[in-house]
């Protein structure tokens, strides 16, 4: 029998290929007629491997006049193809920069394929100078004002972030680039520019003030990625027969104040590897800048699952200022869950997207806090099973093993072990890698649980304390069993204790389940591990 599946356009960013070659297509040229009709400059921002480039091709098409390749699609019979426009485009999604001379090397390369490809010539021998003699001599030649498209404008700083002085330098090249635009405006009949990040109107747009960035424009929500309709209707015959809701809880969710979207390269390669759920996109780029700087920051890991921000926070940043959580949404590691106004000011609620992204994320984490690389699985293992099982003896011993687990060079030189949100940093990016439900700092009438973890029906309230300069062998983890022997303690547990002079389980009694614990875990800044565990079950 033969396969009438359209073939799937699994790395292809070239709309004139998809066309030709007959592979699937999700129309997204009422996106591009409305921006078009309705504004002149734009900026975009998505996380890659969205789709942003496969657009920027489909602009390019559009006002050359590529009539042929937009028959049957929404833009077709509502477009001039009398008009073609002369089009630049700077792709910048290719190769990697690592100085300001290999930046101003690519764009003068840039400028020279614009030149053969418009049968132009510039005479000006800075890069700014040839840029706006290339508008204008085309605007001339032509007879039509010139179209700009700038693809991943950021990914030369983003390749250099971890060196801040280099990015710094790299900003100011393409900072003096992009300010032609502003002076060229009278030749301009379009300008588009996408990337990951939006860096702020200081430090890289001052000349650029009239980009209109439509990141956060509800009906634009969907202007790349896939919804829930694309893979019904484009992709039904490659998705006939699949558990929706399992796909919906890997991949779907991202959301720009509007209908959430798929990543489509999670979705095609979904399917082509046989409707396998695994980590697609995740794997394809590995925040390893991002875990260093939350390490650095020490940041409590926790907050990750409850982060309310303004909206200056998503908005923008700086290589000299780098906020972890601008970079974590901006990236696509989180997304936004939802909106408020409070004191006339928009409130973001943001969250991981899927499981995908929180199963990887948590992966990185754990790798990034604690060093624990082929060890991992099997401490992750170890703790869902005494957790799915209620069995608080395995539970105990595996968050030993774990700690015991750490490489001690990740403590020379700084004071992790000093702090208790180290531990709970660790011990919350384990449970999260378990697609476990955390409540941090869970709210009670009486104060509030370090950690309320929910999984296979179980309950457990967690209380951290950390104990400085206690004795190692108070409480050194051993690779036995015979270590995890946890009974209701003679000596107090501060830990347990604070949980049950506070009620902190008292409203999850009573609810339905297969139980509830209230777990006490103190630690030992010397030790550098579980010192004292004990617990009650409760109800």
């Amino acid at each position: 029998m033969t396969d009438s599946r359209r073939p799937l356009p699994i790395g292809v960013q070239t709309f004139r290929q998809i066309v030709e070659r007959g592979y699937a297509y999700v129309d997204k040229t009422t996106h591009a007629l409305t921006l078009i009709e309705h504004g002149k400059a734009y900026f975009l921002s998505r996380p890659r491997r969205f789709g942003k480039s496969l657009f920027v091709d489909t602009l390019k098409e559009l006002f050359e006049g590529s009539e042929a390749l937009f028959r049957g699609l929404y833009i077709h019979d509502r477009w001039d193809w009398e008009t073609r426009y002369p089009v630049i485009v700077l792709n910048f999604a290719a190769g990697v920069i690592q100085s300001r001379a290999q930046l101003d090397e690519m764009l003068a390369e840039h400028l020279r394929a614009n030149q053969r490809r418009l049968g132009l010539t510039c005479e000006s021998h800075s890069l700014a100078g040839c840029f706006a003699e290339l508008i204008e001599r085309a605007h001339t030649h032509y007879g039509q004002p010139v179209v700009v498209l700038v693809d991943e404008y950021d990914k030369p700083i983003l390749d250099n972030i971890d060196h801040p002085e280099r990015a710094a330098e790299i900003r100011e090249g393409l900072k003096n680039l992009y300010s032609v635009l502003k002076a060229q405006d009278a030749h301009l009949r379009f300008v588009f520019m996408t990337g990951v990040t939006k860096f702020s109107k200081v430090s890289l747009f001052s000349g650029l003030n009239q980009l209109n960035d439509f990141t956060l424009a509800p009906r634009f929500a969907t202007i790349c990625g896939y919804t829930q309709q694309d893979l019904e209707t484009t992709f039904a015959d490659h998705l006939a027969g699949v558990d929706w809701d399992e796909v919906r809880r890997w991949y779907n969710g991202y959301a720009f104040l509007g209908e959430p979207v798929y990543n489509p390269y999670d979705i095609l390669l979904f399917i082509d590897k046989g409707y396998s759920f695994r980590n697609y996109w995740f794997e394809t780029g590995s925040p390893s800048f991002l875990i260093k700087l939350f390490q650095r920051r020490r940041y409590f890991l926790p907050s990750l699952e409850q982060i309310e921000v303004s909206e200056e926070i998503l908005d923008s940043f700086d290589v000299e200022r780098i906020n972890p959580i601008t970079l974590l949404f901006q990236s696509g590691y989180l997304t936004i869950t939802d909106v408020q106004t409070r004191i006339g000011r928009l409130i973001f609620e943001l969250s991981v997207p899927n499981q995908e992204v929180r199963l990887a994320l948590n992966d990185q984490f754990i790798s990034g806090y604690t060093g624990i690389e082929e060890q991992r699985f099997h401490f992750q293992e170890g703790l869902y099973d005494s957790l799915t099982r209620g069995d608080l003896d395995g539970l105990v011993a595996s968050i030993k093993r774990v700690f015991a687990g750490i490489l001690w060079r990740n403590f020379t030189g700084n004071a992790l072990p000093e702090s208790e949100g180290y531990y709970a940093s660790v011990l919350y990016a384990f449970l999260a890698s378990l697609n476990a439900e955390i409540i941090p700092e869970d709210l009670t009438n009486h104060g509030q649980a370090d950690l309320t973890v929910r999984i296979a029906g179980y309950t457990y309230v967690m209380e951290f304390k950390l104990e400085r300069g206690a004795a190692a062998s108070k409480g050194v983890a051993e690779e036995t069993e015979d270590a995890a022997e946890a009974e209701p303690a003679e000596v107090a547990n501060p830990a347990l204790a604070q949980i049950q002079a506070r009620g902190y389980s008292e409203k999850y009694r009573g609810a339905p389940g297969r139980g509830l614990f209230e777990v006490g875990l103190v630690f030992g800044s010397t030790a550098r591990n579980l010192i004292q565990a004990d617990w009650q079950r409760v109800g």
